[in-house]
């Protein structure tokens, strides 16, 4: 019989600890029980798993002692908090924050691009931030064949990145400026609906803010290249769920697009999306729901004999968050790594 495991769910009601639960329903993940954890305001509320209700309990009742795997995505204070004691409980930790990401003790794992740092594990593996998730998985075939020396990137990020409360913020905003109203900001520092700012992380001394600069320290950690010369500019967009990206790349030698789009054609957790003579690329509208990274008008840059430019658009809440975290737990699962603990 299959070895099934005790999993927790952190950050439960959230809008990425649901899109976990739906995906371990979905991928029909080994579980043998579900243990859902919130904040203690969302205690006592009921979300389904496979037909049935589970209630949610606060973290802070979790002694964590009984749990094989926890999917952590509750933010960075919480996580810091509770995923050291989770592990220290004998659990393994998928954490979604940042709270580990560039600790060298953790590994920063995309399972299409760095697989083997998982095993690496001391009880917490890190997931990475969803816009480095989305780059990595197209750049990587890429990289692989003919090493990056520059990355340029500019990124257009959904409210989704913020959260459930941020994406419904954005429908009210927009609903009243239709009806001639101001609208009102609480999860954004100002109206994202029919409007677009630079991301709202804060800035350092060189003008970079902490979202962009998780791109470059992430990717460089995660490809395995510390001095990879990366820039990035990170923008908030009205779009509800779903980032894009446009890159621009450098290499020593002109990259062939031929050879590119045969490279990404059967890349896993890819899907080439070119018509260019309907002008039909990756939309965020369409990558919303999709577990692929969708990625097109892929062309040599006409400013650049090494040059490369593509354009992506993938689900910030699927593959940029919940469905990296349980790929991370399935590849532990088919390795062996993830052993369910024999209770007394």
């Amino acid at each position: 019989m299959p070895e099934a495991y005790r999993v927790a769910i952190m950050g439960a009601t959230g809008a990425v600890g649901t899109e976990l639960l739906e995906l371990l329903e979905e991928r029909n993940f080994p579980v043998k029980e579900l243990i859902l954890l919130a904040s203690p305001r969302s205690a006592g509320k009921q979300l389904m798993f496979k037909g049935q209700p589970i209630t949610v309990k606060a973290i802070s009742d979790e002694p964590f002692t009984d749990i094989d795997l926890v999917l952590a995505s509750a933010g960075g204070s919480v996580s810091k908090e509770w995923a050291p004691k989770a592990a220290a409980a004998g659990a393994v930790v998928v954490d979604n924050s940042s709270a580990f990401r560039m600790d060298p003790a953790v590994p920063l794992v995309v399972p299409e691009v760095n697989p083997q740092a998982a095993l690496e594990h001391k009880g917490i593996i890190a997931n990475p931030n969803c816009t480095t998730i989305l780059m990595s998985l197209a750049l990587w075939p890429l990289h692989q064949h003919q090493p990056i020396e520059r990355i340029v990137v500019a990124t257009y990020q959904s409210a989704s990145g913020a959260g459930a409360r941020a994406m419904e913020e954005v429908k009210q905003q927009a609903q009243a400026i239709l009806q001639g109203k101001e609208p009102t900001t609480e999860a954004f520092p100002y109206p994202l609906a029919f409007n677009l700012f630079p991301h709202n992380s804060p800035l350092n001394e060189m003008g970079y803010c902490q979202e962009e600069m998780k791109m470059v320290n992430e990717t460089r950690k995660i490809f395995g290249v510390s001095d990879l010369r990366i820039s990035a500019t990170c923008v908030r967009v009205p779009v509800l769920r779903a980032h894009s990206e446009a890159i621009n790349l450098e290499f020593s030698q002109p990259f062939a697009v031929d050879k590119a789009l045969e490279l990404l054609g059967t890349a896993p957790g890819i899907k080439v999306v070119e018509d260019w003579q309907s002008n039909y690329f990756p939309m965020p509208m369409e990558a919303s729901g999709q577990d692929d990274v969708l990625v097109g008008r892929i062309r040599s840059d006409l400013s650049h004999d090494c040059g490369l430019e593509l354009w992506l658009s993938g689900d910030q809440i699927r593959k940029g968050a919940a469905l990296n975290a349980v790929q991370i737990a399935e590849l532990l699962v088919s390795s062996q790594a993830l052993k369910p603990k024999v209770l007394a």
